[in-house]
């Protein structure tokens, strides 16, 4: 029986901001569809503006559980820009968490609501989530021979001309680096073999397609590529053992202390166009991320384990960017599950958004 309340109690440190993230989602379509209406009129830069405005109070909340609520610590090295730019985020892919981690450094940077991604097509099926990251800039890929590289441009085009801000997500590796998964890494590291590339150990080689088109579409837009390293500092971490980075409901159940974030700019202008290099520039990056993660994990020198090297500094998230959004979407929502009429509106929306988000996403990819 005690076994059992230490297990019930364990799975409530994430059932219950996973109960408020989801519970929220309703309201939250419900006040984006009722402003895509009210501006359908307005320049699609209004539209832009108060949308964006809209997923920073969302994302703000979400925060709230993954930072203040988790209680971790937060390592920055490098320089983050104090002014907002439009750029490309590349990092390496671990974990679900790895989205959080651009939301948090986006809104150490006040740009949480420019934030876009690049998601995995299967990605488009999530109930509501699905459809509104289409609608909010996000672009849906396949892998390989299925790419579909026009509707890439076209989506990324209307983006640009409407003025949209741009904070573009890519994980070039396409899939998650799992230490445990050795088919996946050594199939990679065959790949590297094959085409005369560096082979990588700690992540997978990545793929520039949906990174090449971003860039050469956006160029005249964009200032800089974001190149990010994340390493997720384990409890029971043991030297040269590496451990799968944690789930989101880990990390909501405190497995992570620390998470380290390796920041480098790199200018648009030095990004090279031409396919063929453009693939060596990538991969070059992520070899740099190699060596990096190769020290993290593996350093013959007590201090520089679970360090990357340079300057580092805690970055605290204080309380006054995250609980006024929790406030506001619990505020909306509460009353909403209080009435009758407000219930039926709840249920429908979550049914018939999610039926007719699933039909939009794939009519209009």
């Amino acid at each position: 029986m005690l076994l059992s309340l230490v297990v019930h109690t364990y799975s409530l440190r994430y059932w219950f901001p996973a109960t408020i993230m989801l519970g929220t989602a309703p309201v939250y379509v419900l006040s984006w569809a009722a402003w895509r209406f009210l501006s359908s009129a307005l320049p699609a830069r209004l539209y832009h503006q108060f949308d964006d405005r809209l997923y920073h109070i969302y994302q703000s909340m979400v925060l709230f559980f993954f930072e203040n609520y988790t209680g971790v610590e937060i390592i920055i090295y490098g320089d983050i820009p104090k002014n907002k730019e439009n750029v490309i985020y590349l990092s390496n892919h671990q974990c679900t968490a790895d989205w959080i981690i651009a939301d948090m450094l986006a809104t150490r940077q006040n740009a949480l609501g420019h934030v876009r991604y690049v998601l995995k097509d299967g990605l488009k099926w999530l109930p509501l989530y699905g459809f509104y990251f289409s609608q909010h800039g996000g672009v849906y890929v396949k892998r390989s021979a299925k790419f579909n590289e026009k509707a890439m441009r076209k989506k990324l085009v209307r983006q640009t001309q409407a003025g949209a801000p741009m904070y573009l997500v890519i994980f070039p590796e396409g899939t998650r680096y799992n230490p445990d998964l050795k088919n996946v890494i050594a199939d990679s590291q065959a790949f590297s073999a094959k085409e005369g590339l560096a082979i990588l150990k700690h992540t997978l080689t990545p793929r520039m397609k949906a990174s090449h088109v971003a860039i050469e579409t956006m160029r005249d837009h964009l200032h800089a590529v974001y190149d990010v390293t994340v390493a997720y500092e384990s409890k029971q971490f043991a030297k040269g053992q590496r451990k799968p980075a944690p789930s989101m409901p880990e990390f909501l159940c405190k497995e992570c202390p620390r998470v380290h974030i390796h920041f480098e700019r790199v200018d648009i202008k030095e990004i090279p166009s031409e396919p063929l290099f453009f693939r060596r520039w990538l991969h070059e990056r992520f070899e740099i991320k190699d060596r990096l993660l190769s020290e993290f994990y593996e350093s013959e020198e007590a201090d520089k384990l679970c360090s990357f090297p340079g300057n580092r500094r805690l970055s605290p998230l204080g309380l006054s960017k995250t609980l006024p959004s929790l406030m506001i979407l619990g505020g909306l929502t509460l009353p909403l599950l209080l009435t009758e009429n407000g219930r039926k509106l709840y249920v429908r929306t979550w049914v018939y958004g999610t039926l007719l988000g699933w039909l939009w996403v794939n009519a209009f990819p």
